[in-house]
């Protein structure tokens, strides 16, 4: 899988969405590795949560084509504009929709979810949750904040989505997360199944400062 093209993108961009890093690319190499499950799966929607650059939604619409519909969301205006702006420099076809997660989205719809959430372990005040809740929208100069701060055990927002999964994912939807060791992500797993969803850590990386999971989550069969 080609890692996308970000030239188009100043430091004026980053100034306001987050800039490709090792998360990013680990993410990239979770869906590489799982191609042929892909493939098989034959997704008809796509989506990315909190898109940012673009990199990865891009990356996945061109590795499979045009018979599969793309969306990232994001909060962020500027984000949803670099993305579009990635997916045109690399000849993607992708759709940015600025919602809140995945409000925007018809119910159990999507076939391949991928979140790399506000994932850093910070204080709830940092994070300020209830402008997710309540509909306000974080000013410009905030942004950044909301790209990686991840309140108690860096999973408020992690949470929320997972809460409501079974609302998104299609019947044989998958769902590609990126979490931190921090997250404590045995205990989402565990969570998981009490959900009726399988999780299983399908791709580890320590690099310097954090030991990062992708966790693959589907539907359990029982």
């Amino acid at each position: 899988m080609e890692t996308p093209y970000t030239d188009h993108l100043t430091r004026e961009d980053y100034d306001h969405v987050y800039e490709p890093a090792e998360d990013s690319f680990l993410l990239l190499d979770a869906l590489e590795k799982d191609l042929n499950f892909l493939e098989k799966l034959k997704p008809s929607l796509c989506v990315e949560i909190g898109s940012g650059s673009g990199v990865i939604i891009t990356a996945l619409a061109k590795k499979i084509g045009t018979g599969s519909i793309c969306l990232a969301t994001d909060i962020n205006l500027k984000a949803c504009d670099a993305t579009r702006k990635t997916a045109v420099r690399n000849g993607a076809r992708v759709c940015p929709i600025r919602c809140n997660l995945t409000d925007a989205l018809r119910s159990r719809t999507v076939d391949v979810l991928l979140f790399n959430p506000p994932y850093v372990v910070t204080s709830d005040e940092e994070l300020q949750t209830q402008q997710f809740n309540s509909g306000a929208e974080p000013s410009t100069e905030r942004n950044l904040v909301f790209s990686w701060a991840g309140g108690k055990d860096g999973r408020r927002i992690t949470d929320l989505l997972l809460d409501k999964l079974d609302d998104v994912l299609s019947p044989t939807g998958v769902l590609y997360l990126l979490l931190l060791q921090e997250n404590k992500p045995n205990e989402i797993i565990k969570h998981l199944d009490s959900l009726h969803f399988r999780a299983v850590k399908f791709l580890e990386r320590r690099i310097p400062g954090e030991y990062l999971h992708i966790l693959k989550v589907t539907r359990s069969l029982t």
